[in-house]
């Protein structure tokens, strides 16, 4: 991973963030359509086309957040990354580090268990996604949040400037 003199991101890479942090927000709140689907299948094993409608749309959402973390990740390695604020205690920068990777992680891992279980059937990779994953990214996100908020807020570093404002 590569850090740069910048003391801000990129506007592609600020870009790309909040495009992703909308998408991740809308399929978070707003699984209806893929609950409806799932329900119905398990149910009666076929879907309205209403149900298949809705359900595509949270997939679809999903397979836009692949593709955009994707390009996120390639352009951290072309372009690189700010260098965390030296005011930031140790452990802090340590935990910010763990949580960043592990979001990326989740943010890849979340689509793809997705898509086995709506577009190739694995059931467990439904339930994954759906219990397991849905739950670890909501905590995760929220330490995200907390994080930026105690930098701007406690430390008064640039960080949740440089990814808005840049």
């Amino acid at each position: 991973m590569a850090t740069t003199a910048s003391l801000s991101f990129s506007l592609p890479q600020r870009i790309l963030h909040w495009l992703t942090a909308g998408l991740v927000f809308f399929n978070l709140l707003f699984p209806d359509g893929m609950n409806a689907w799932n329900r119905s299948m398990k149910q009666t094993g076929a879907a309205s086309a209403e149900q298949v409608a809705s359900a595509n749309i949270h997939a679809y959402a999903g397979i836009a957040i692949l593709v955009l973390v994707a390009v996120r990740l390639l352009l951290r390695q072309v372009q690189g990354v700010p260098a965390a604020p030296a005011g930031e205690p140790a452990i802090f920068r340590s935990v910010a580090k763990i949580s960043e990777w592990t979001l990326y992680l989740l943010l890849l891992a979340m689509p793809l268990s997705g898509a086995a279980a709506y577009y190739l059937g694995y059931k467990g990779a439904g339930d994954l996604h759906a219990d397991v994953l849905k739950a670890i990214l909501w905590a995760v996100v929220g330490l995200h949040v907390l994080g930026a908020l105690a930098h701007h807020f406690y430390w008064k570093t640039n960080v949740l400037r440089r990814m808005t404002v840049g």
